[in-house]
C-alpha cells in the first residue's frame, strides 16, 4: 500500500474501498541487512506470484542469474476478491491467502533455500480490513472485529480517513484508505504481530519488508522487533518521502533499512526529461538516506499503476534504467516481477500461477536478460567504487566499477561508436547485454558500437560467450524470436506458425511478444531440437484487428543448441 496517499490516487483508493465494504465482500535492534556489500544483495519482488511458481523461479531463473533475495507478496489471510489490493487487506494471520497455503509456503522456502536464494514476506501489520465478510481462509470477521486475534479495542480511537500528512497524530493514528488501524502502541497488538513474525520465522522466512511502516510510531516497531526470535533479522519499511510532511522516512533507519522512493522518482526524471550525464553523483550527493540503509527499485506495484515511476511500459527506458541500477552502487536494489495491466485493480492473470514467463500477461522482469544479465554483473563488482566515469553531456554515460566491471548505457536515438577507457585487465570479455565478445587491450581500452537505447556491459566473471558464462534467461532446446517493428499505441506484436507451439496459424492463438526492448519485440518458445518450422509476425490492435506482415512464410530450422531469429518487420 501507499505509504502517502495524494490527490487523485486517495480518492479512488477510498471509493474502491467503501464500495467493497458496502457490497459486504471487501474485501530496540541495530540495522540488520539483507547481505553485507559486495555479495548478491539484489532482490527479485515477485508481486502475486504463487508459492509453487516462486519456487520453481528460484531454481530456474531466480539462483542461476545471481539474485540473493527473492520477496513473496503477503501470505496472510485476507479478504475474498480478484483485484491485487485484496492482499494487503488482511482477516488472520493465518498463511491462508491466494497465493497458496501453509504447506506450500514451506515448500517455497525450503526449495528457494535449497537453490541459495533467501526469501523475504511481505507483512502487513499496520491495519487489517475495510469491510466485513469471510476470508481467504475461511475465517469470518467485521471490521474492528477479528474473532480469535483483535477485538474493537485493540484499534486506534481515530476511524476517519487520513487526510493531513502534516499532522503526525493523524498520518499514525487515523485510518489509511478505511482499513481498520491497529493501535501499534497496545501490547496485545505487538505481541500478536511478533507472534506472526516468529511463526514465519520458524517456516524459514529471512527478512520482512513492512508495509505502510510510516503510519506506525518507528518505537512501536523497534520493540516489535526485540520481540522476534532473530530480532536481528533483515526488514526494510516502506516509508515514503514527501516534502514537508511530519514522518520522515529515517526515523525508520534504527530498526532497519529504509525503501528510498526519490531514488525510483529521480530515475524517471533523469531518463525521461533530463540527462544521464546528471547522474554522475546519484545518490546520497542528491540528498537520499545512506546508501548501506536503502532499499532501491525503479519501480514497485504501487509507483507503477500511480505513474510515480517509470513501468514496462516505458519499454527500452524502463530497461535501461534498471541496467543502471544494478550497475550503480547505491542501495540494495530490488527488481519488480510482475504483470500486464489496463486498470489500477487488476489483480494477477491464473490467480497468481505462472505457468511460463511472457505469456498470460506475465512479464517476469527478473528474467529479462537485460536486467538479470546486470545481477551478475553487480555481483561482480561487489565493493568497487565508480571509476572512469564518461559522458557526452548528454544521454550518453559509461563507467566502471574499478578492475572488476564496466558499463557503457545510450540513451539516445542514433548510434554511439567510440573507445572506451576501462580499468579493466587485458583480454577477452562478454558483453552480457548482448552476448558478444570483446577485447580489452593492455591499456583498458575497447571499441565499441551501441545502438539507440542500448546498453553494453563487461564484468570479470564473464570473459567468455562461448559457454561458459551462461545465458540467465535460458531456453532449453528453444528458439527466440525478435524481430525490430515499430507500432502504435494499443498495438502488439505476434507470432504463429505451422507447429502447435506456435498457435498453428491460428491468429486467436499466435504468441505475443515482449517490447521490454521496444522497436525489438522478442519471445522465447520451447521447441524439439531439430525442428524445421514456418512462421510469420502479425500485428494486433486493441480490438483485436489483425495486421500481417508482407510477403512469404519465414523458414527455420532449430539447432541442438537454440536459436535467436533478429527479424525485421516486412511492410
Amino acid at each position: 500500500m501507499h505509504g502517502t496517499v495524494n490527490g487523485t490516487r486517495r480518492s479512488t483508493a477510498i471509493a474502491l474501498v467503501l464500495a467493497a465494504g458496502m457490497a459486504g465482500s471487501l474485501v530496540a535492534a541495530s540495522p540488520a541487512h539483507a547481505a553485507p556489500p559486495g555479495s548478491n544483495d539484489v532482490t527479485a519482488v515477485m508481486f502475486e506470484w504463487t508459492f509453487d511458481s516462486v519456487a520453481r523461479a528460484c531454481t530456474d531463473s531466480l539462483a542461476p542469474a545471481g539474485y540473493g533475495f527473492v520477496q513473496v507478496s503477503p501470505p496472510q489471510e485476507h479478504i475474498q476478491g480478484s483485484q491485487w489490493w485484496t492482499s494487503y487487506q488482511p482477516v488472520s494471520y493465518e498463511i491462508a491467502g491466494r497465493l497458496g497455503d501453509r504447506g506450500q509456503f514451506r515448500s517455497m522456502v525450503d526449495t528457494c533455500h535449497a537453490a541459495g536464494v533467501k526469501v523475504i514476506a511481505d507483512a502487513v501489520i499496520n491495519h487489517m480490513s475495510a469491510g466485513n465478510g469471510t476470508g481467504t481462509g475461511g475465517s469470518p470477521y467485521t471490521k474492528y472485529d477479528y474473532p480469535g486475534l483483535y477485538a474493537p479495542g485493540d484499534f486506534d480511537d481515530c476511524t476517519a480517513h487520513i487526510n493531513d500528512y502534516r499532522d503526525r497524530g493523524n498520518v499514525q493514528n487515523c485510518e489509511l484508505v478505511g482499513l481498520a488501524d491497529l493501535d501499534t502502541g497496545e501490547d496485545h497488538v505487538r505481541g500478536r504481530i511478533a507472534t506472526y513474525f516468529n511463526d514465519l520465522l520458524s517456516l524459514g522466512v529471512d527478512g520482512f519488508r513492512i508495509d505502510a511502516a510510516k503510519h506506525m510510531p518507528a518505537a512501536d516497531l523497534t520493540h516489535i522487533k526485540s520481540r522476534l526470535s532473530n530480532p536481528n533479522v533483515y526488514w526494510k519499511h516502506e516509508a515514503i518521502h514527501g516534502s514537508g510532511e511530519a514522518v520522515s522516512p529515517s526515523e525508520y533507519l534504527g530498526s532497519g533499512d529504509v525503501q528510498e522512493f526519490r531514488y525510483a522518482r529521480s530515475l524517471k526524471q533523469a531518463f525521461n526529461n533530463d540527462n544521464l550525464a546528471h547522474l554522475k553523483n546519484f545518490g546520497e550527493g542528491w540528498g537520499f538516506m545512506e546508501s548501506g540503509k536503502s532499499n532501491v527499485f525503479v519501480a514497485n506495484h504501487d509507483t507503477e499503476r500511480g505513474g510515480d515511476t517509470l513501468s514496462y511500459k516505458d519499454g527500452a527506458t524502463y530497461t535501461l534504467a534498471h541496467v543502471f541500477m544494478l550497475a550503480w552502487p547505491y542501495g540494495s536494489p530490488d527488481v519488480h516481477s510482475g504483470y500486464e495491466f489496463s486498470g489500477h485493480d487488476q489483480g494477477p492473470p491464473n490467480g497468481g500461477q505462472v505457468i511460463t514467463c511472457s505469456t498470460d500477461g506475465w512479464k517476469c522482469q527478473h528474467a529479462w536478460r537485460e536486467i538479470s544479465s546486470m545481477v551478475g554483473f553487480r555481483n561482480a563488482a561487489g565493493e568497487q567504487p565508480v571509476t572512469d566515469w564518461w559522458d557526452n553531456g548528454a544521454d550518453q554515460i559509461a563507467f566502471g566499477r574499478g578492475s572488476k566491471a564496466y558499463v557503457a548505457i545510450n540513451h539516445e536515438n542514433t548510434s554511439l561508436s567510440r573507445t572506451f577507457q576501462t580499468s579493466l585487465p587485458s583480454g577477452a570479455y562478454c558483453d552480457v547485454q548482448n552476448g558478444k565478445p570483446v577485447t580489452v587491450d593492455g591499456s583498458g581500452r575497447f571499441t565499441a558500437t551501441l545502438g539507440a537505447h542500448t546498453a553494453l556491459a563487461l564484468h570479470a566473471n564473464a570473459r567468455d560467450c562461448g559457454g561458459t558464462t551462461p545465458d540467465p534467461d535460458p531456453v532449453a532446446s528453444g528458439v527466440t524470436f525478435a524481430v525490430d517493428a515499430t507500432t502504435s499505441w494499443g498495438q502488439n506484436i505476434y507470432v504463429t506458425g505451422n507447429r502447435p507451439e506456435l498457435g498453428n496459424w491460428n491468429t486467436g492463438s499466435a504468441l505475443k511478444l515482449d517490447p521490454a526492448g521496444y522497436p525489438v519485440w522478442k519471445l522465447p518458445v520451447d521447441l524439439p531440437a531439430g525442428t524445421s518450422f514456418e512462421y510469420k509476425y502479425l500485428r494486433k490492435d486493441a480490438s483485436g484487428n489483425v495486421t500481417w506482415e508482407s510477403g512469404a512464410n519465414r523458414t527455420a530450422t532449430l539447432g541442438a543448441t537454440g536459436l535467436t531469429l533478429n527479424d525485421t518487420w516486412r511492410s
